[in-house]
Formats: C-alpha cells, sequence, structure tokens
C-alpha cells in the first residue's frame, strides 16, 4: 500500500507540472461552463500554503487561488450538516423551517446485520418527512441543462437516502449516505444512485474509525494496522470523479465533491513523502497533514483530466471548506482536547478567553491566527477559504466584500438565467467575478450564522455581534481593527449593540435560539 501511495503521490506531482505550466492559447469559453465544486471538510485557511502553512505545500489550491478569484471575507456555518445544508438550500442556518437535518449512525446497523438497508433508508425518508418546496442547488442547474453529480459525503445529512438525494436533483451520486461513517475512511460499503455497493477487503463495521490521540501507543498501533482496511474511500472517490468526468465530457456538467479530507479521526495509508522526515512533527500531525496533500494532489489528478478532454478552458473550479479549523492531532502536552490553553492547563470559557493556535498548541495554525474553532461563533470557527478559478472569463484577484456559502446557489442561477421563485437569503456574487462591481463593495449589509454557542452577525462594514447563549451575554466586535476579537466593545457602543441585536434577531426569524445548535437539538433522530 505505502509503494502504490508513493507512486500515486509522483504521478500527482508530475501532473501538477502540467497544471502549472504557462497557459495555451484561450479557446473559445461555452455560454454554460462545467462547474466543479470541491469541499473541504473541516480544513481551515491555515492549513494552505497560500497562507502561509510552513510545514508542507498545496501548490495545486494555491494555484486555484493565485489564478483565481479569492474571496477574504467569505463565511460559512459553525460544523458539517447545517454548512452543506444551506449551500444546498440557499438558505441561513439561523433560518427554521428550510431543510431537516437527521441524526447520524444508523447505516452501522445494516454493516453489523440488525437492519436491512431498505429498512434503515424507510426510517430516514420517515424521519425525513416531506422536504420543504424549495429550489436546491443541483435543480438549478438542471433547470439549465446540466447534469448533476456528487461523490463523497453525500448531501447534507446526517443521514440522507436515495428517495432526497433525487428529490434535490442529483443525476448520479456515489458515496456515503451517513455522516458517521464518514468517520472512518474504510467503509465496508458506499451507495451508488440507490443502490449498495460492497467494498471488498474493508471489513469493519464503522468504516475503520480510529481514535483522534497521537500520544496512546495502542492508538498509534490502531491507526497503522491495515488488517480489513484494503481500500481507501478518496481512492473511490477520485475514481468515480474522473469517470463523471470522460462521461459527460460533451456536455455541460456540475460535480460536487464533498471530501471527508481532512476531517479526522486521521487516516491515511501512508505518510507523505514531504511530511515523511520532518521531525518537528508529531506522527499524528503528519497523518493530518498528508489528508491535506491527498486532497490537494487529487486536484492535480482532476486538472491533468480535464486537460486531457480538452475541456479545461470551459470548466470553472471552486474551492472552500465547510466551516472552520478543528483539532484531529491531539498529543499529551502538545494539543488537547477538549481544547485547554496549554500554557496554563485551563479550558476556555468562550467569554473572556478563547482558543487561539499559539496558546493552545496548535502548531499548524490551522484557524489562520483567528480566534476559536469549528463549532464555535468566533471567526476561526465559521471564516473559510473561498477560491474560484476560471481565467478564461474571471479575472483573477482578491474580494474583500462580504460574502457566504450559500451565495453559490444564488450565484450560479445568475450566470446560468435561472429563475428562482423563493426568496433566498444569498445574494449572486457574479457581478463581482465578471467586474461589473467592485470587488471591495459589499454585497450583503449583513449576514447571520449559527454555533454551537448561539448565533452571531457580521456587518458588510466589519461590525460583528456575538451572543454567547450559555449566558445570554452579547459581545462586539470591530473586525477591521480587530481580527483576532480580543477587544469587546459592547459597552463603548451600546447604540451599535442595540441595533445589531435587533437585526441579529430578524435573521434568526423573531428566535435567537434558531441560531443556537444545543445538544443536538437541531437534529431529528433516526429511530
Amino acid at each position: 500500500m505505502k509503494t502504490d501511495f508513493l507512486k500515486r503521490a509522483l504521478l500527482a506531482v508530475t501532473l501538477f507540472s502540467g497544471f502549472v505550466a504557462p497557459a495555451q492559447k484561450k479557446a473559445p469559453v461555452a455560454e454554460k461552463p462545467n462547474v466543479i465544486y470541491i469541499l473541504a471538510d473541516d480544513m481551515g485557511a491555515g492549513m494552505l500554503s497560500y497562507y502561509g502553512q510552513r510545514f508542507f505545500s498545496t501548490p495545486n489550491i494555491d494555484r486555484l487561488a493565485r489564478d483565481g478569484v479569492v474571496f477574504e471575507n467569505a463565511y460559512s456555518s459553525a460544523y458539517c450538516a447545517p454548512s452543506r445544508a444551506t449551500f444546498l438550500t440557499g438558505y441561513s442556518d439561523c433560518r427554521r423551517g428550510k431543510y431537516v437535518l437527521t441524526g447520524g449512525g444508523i447505516y452501522t446497523k445494516t454493516a453489523t446485520g440488525l437492519l436491512t438497508d431498505a429498512q434503515v433508508q424507510e426510517k430516514v425518508n420517515a424521519a425525513i418527512g416531506k422536504e420543504p418546496e424549495v429550489l436546491f442547488l443541483p435543480q438549478v442547474f438542471k433547470k439549465a441543462g446540466y447534469v448533476t453529480g456528487e461523490v463523497g459525503k453525500l448531501d447534507w445529512g446526517f443521514t440522507t437516502t436515495d428517495r432526497q438525494l433525487k428529490n434535490h436533483g442529483w443525476d448520479y451520486y456515489y458515496g456515503y449516505y451517513d455522516h458517521i461513517q464518514c468517520h472512518g475512511f474504510y467503509p465496508m460499503f458506499l451507495h451508488e444512485n440507490g443502490r449498495r455497493i460492497a467494498i471488498p477487503g474493508n471489513t469493519h463495521p464503522d468504516a475503520a474509525k480510529t481514535g483522534e490521540w497521537g500520544s496512546d501507543s495502542l492508538q498509534e498501533q490502531e491507526r497503522w494496522n491495515m488488517n480489513g482496511k484494503q481500500v481507501y474511500s478518496q481512492d473511490l472517490f477520485l475514481q468515480k470523479m474522473l469517470a463523471f468526468i470522460k462521461a459527460n465530457k460533451d456536455k455541460p456538467f456540475f460535480l460536487y465533491h464533498p471530501t471527508q479530507l481532512p476531517h479526522g479521526p486521521a487516516a491515511i495509508p501512508a505518510i507523505h513523502p514531504e511530511l515523511a522526515f520532518n521531525d518537528s512533527l508529531t506522527s499524528i500531525e503528519k497523518v493530518y497533514a498528508s489528508m491535506v496533500k491527498r486532497l490537494d494532489d487529487d486536484i492535480a489528478v482532476i486538472i491533468s483530466e480535464l486537460k486531457r478532454l480538452g475541456i479545461f478552458e470551459k470548466t470553472m473550479i471552486v474551492f472552500s471548506s465547510d466551516n472552520g479549523h478543528e483539532l484531529y492531532y491531539a498529543y499529551k502536552g502538545r494539543v488537547e482536547k477538549p481544547y485547554r490553553n496549554m500554557e496554563t492547563g485551563k479550558l476556555y470559557n468562550d467569554v473572556t478567553d478563547k482558543f487561539y493556535s499559539g496558546i493552545g498548541g496548535d502548531v499548524f495554525d490551522g484557524n489562520h491566527g483567528m480566534a476559536g474553532l469549528k463549532r464555535s461563533n468566533w471567526n476561526g470557527g465559521v471564516k473559510v477559504p473561498l477560491f474560484v478559478y476560471w481565467p478564461s472569463r474571471f479575472q483573477k484577484g482578491k474580494v474583500t466584500g462580504l460574502v457566504t456559502n450559500y451565495d453559490f446557489l444564488s450565484t450560479i442561477a445568475d450566470l446560468l438565467q435561472v429563475p428562482v421563485a423563493d426568496q433566498k437569503d444569498g445574494i449572486s456574487y457574479l457581478p463581482v467575478l465578471q467586474q461589473q462591481a467592485s470587488r471591495n463593495k459589499p454585497q450583503h449589509a449583513s449576514i447571520a450564522f449559527a454555533s454551537f454557542m448561539g448565533p452571531a452577525l457580521v456587518t458588510n462594514d466589519g461590525w460583528k455581534l456575538r451572543y454567547y447563549a450559555p449566558k445570554k451575554i452579547f459581545q462586539l466586535y470591530h473586525l477591521p481593527d480587530d481580527q483576532r476579537e480580543e477587544k469587546e466593545l459592547s459597552a463603548t457602543y451600546p447604540e451599535k449593540l442595540k441595533w445589531l441585536q435587533q437585526e441579529l434577531l430578524k435573521k434568526c426569524d423573531g428566535d435567537l435560539n434558531n441560531g443556537w445548535f444545543s445538544d443536538e437539538k437541531n437534529i431529528v433522530p433516526v429511530r
């Protein structure tokens, strides 16, 4: 397995050389571009060498940024399922009644024989019920004559079914129905267009999920024990994506790749050659970094295939992450979970003190110098990288205006001239991409997002209101002067505080609890 990994890594390097070579003469661009959207899982901007990662490089993702449009002020949601739901529906996660989030883990019972696949899908469908009558992102593409495909961590979860995926407009899909199963990388089965596909050589009902610690020798042994772990999920995803691209090269297609990478627990068939001899990293840190490298390598492979098929110039590639950074490389005395100040040993109260990489022990600085991590309403939990790469149509540059992940649906509808009957929360940023509007001009007056701590609101001029629901505390920050959210200003600007409180309440449909994922109260259980 390690030899195969090294061969594939060397192949990716070779392919990358073709990717970064001087561009050939640009061919005429079709009115309807192919669109590939790559969504990393739990990866903060700090993990990219474009943003200063110093332990390894991400040349292929960096290229998307350097030659594409970079959104420097892009927000998503605080964790997995609502982020994906907002992306596919075009609605903020502070709204209610726009989508249903289901509990995960039940598909493991099909691996152990407690339930059949049909029984589980029946239970999930019953929990979902009748979905709201809204226009979903793949349906926008289908209205414009596209073939739609999704490969990876399917839909928004935490569990889904064939009925739901087809209802959302997917012509083709392959991957995990269950996002709890995604915590392992060696699944016994995946689903493809309604069919359950067994994966020979993988024998662990939980997809070989491991622990999240690197200092326990037993966990290290478990991580590298490859018994019953013959096929890595990302290998399958890459194969299916290349096949989808080839099969649809003569028609416009939308390919959405919500990858597991680099969501933990950290797992990879072998350490990436670039990291193998880096003695400044622990073993588990090398594993995690190799997962980021694997995603970067796969982008080179996809780019090479687009060029080979002659459709690279008419393909738009978007790269982002579902939420802010998370730590999957805990090591006793270095960086620990639950998160704590490694200098004092104390846990954070998330009011007067919070996680920063320097005091929290994150050698990678995955949240790129910001406060907080995944699940929080600090910027480190919700600000994400967002790159739109289509050099033949969009001139490269940076955008400082405020955007969100749920703007993409409106943007695509604008690009493809598809009418959207239901009023979305997203706003098209197509004029910014086309430079018909200033790239410094904000599109939203303000946006709101939910978290495990409560909702927060950010304005187009950089004010941020944060509500800490457990203690009913409001905090005010001015981000242009305080990217690290260190200077709390509510006492200094009481009128601004009051106005933003009213705005946040409106965006939460009149109830701030709509923006608080407390004890998974927003999740419908599947029993």
